[in-house]
């Protein structure tokens, strides 16, 4: 009995004596050397795994950071240039800085201006929506609403407006990955630069539909009468397919396209209010002055020709 026992013990001891040598052998033929900058350099990343950088995660970016000779066109949107800076600086590297983004939805179709034709009965998903029927609505170009974009945005940077029924983006939360973008099935977000205060013109609208049609399904839709694109100082607007597109590069936030817009498709955020009311109200008391002026003048002819006929 102690012998069979013991025998049993030796058979265990010696099976995992040679697995462990087997292990230790295989391990040995098959194993990869990782640079350990790249674990110092995941530490520096914001660990967001958004994909917005081009890699399918932090490490996998880290990893294309240390082996990649030239990382000038590199760029994780998340940390922005402060952690590029950071990460350049460990592997004494140069990178480029860059404009921040953020997203835009170019889309302002409403409940209020693009009323629905039909009504979905089934999964509330705008990928399945677009791949079912053309919406609710007689615009095939707008938002679905059924918050695909906000569903993936792992920064609480989006909400669904119940008014509306369009996603509203939360511009300082916006982190730039892109992830609303990829899945946003009828490309209706973009990303833009931020530019100083946040200011932005865009164009919000993607119906490339005729004039009258785009009119029709949609109130503030582009109806391409191009008076953004012949009023543009810098060449900003491009007209393509009955649609205008403002060049945010050589946009230079003069607004003169936004008040010639006669169906106002053209977006302008985060600008102070205009000062022609104050102009108006400037003139305004201005020619009160003058027909005092002039009234005073008037009564004093008056009375000297009075004091004159008396005379």
């Amino acid at each position: 009995m102690i012998l069979s026992i013991l025998y049993s013990a030796l058979l265990l001891a010696s099976i995992g004596i040679v697995a462990a040598v087997i292990l230790y052998v295989v391990s040995k033929k098959f194993y990869v050397y990782e640079d350990p900058l790249i674990a110092e350099v995941d530490e520096i990343l914001p660990a967001a795994n958004c994909g917005g950088c081009g890699s399918p995660g932090c490490k996998a970016f880290a990893e294309k950071l240390v082996t990649s000779d030239d990382i000038s066109e590199l760029f994780c949107p998340v940390g922005g240039n402060d952690v590029m800076k950071e990460v350049a600086s460990l592997l004494g590297k140069e990178v480029k800085e860059q404009d921040p983004t953020v997203a835009v939805l170019r889309c302002q179709g409403g409940c209020d201006v693009r009323p629905k034709t039909t009504i979905y009965q089934g999964p509330r998903s705008c990928a399945i929506s677009s791949l079912v029927y053309g919406g609710e609505t007689d615009c095939q170009y707008g938002c679905l609403g059924d918050g695909d974009c906000v569903d993936v945005c792992d920064f609480d940077a989006m909400y669904m407006d119940e008014e509306s029924g369009l996603p509203v983006i939360i511009s300082d939360k916006c982190t730039s990955c892109g992830a609303c973008v990829k899945a946003c099935p009828r490309d209706i977000i973009e990303m833009r630069p931020k530019n100083k205060r946040d200011l932005k013109i865009f164009v919000g609208c993607l119906n490339e539909d005729k004039g009258g049609i785009a009119k029709k399904a949609c109130d503030v839709a582009c109806i391409g009468c191009s008076k953004c694109e012949d009023i543009c100082p810098k060449d900003a607007i491009t007209m393509a397919n009955q649609l205008a597109y403002i060049d945010a590069g050589l946009c230079t936030l003069c607004r003169k396209c936004v008040e010639v817009c006669p169906t106002h498709s053209i977006i302008e955020t985060n600008f102070p209010p205009k000062k022609e009311k104050k102009v108006v109200e400037k003139k305004a008391v201005v020619k009160k002055e003058v027909e005092k002026v002039a009234t005073i003048k008037e009564e004093a002819t008056v009375e000297s020709k009075n004091i004159k006929t008396d005379a």
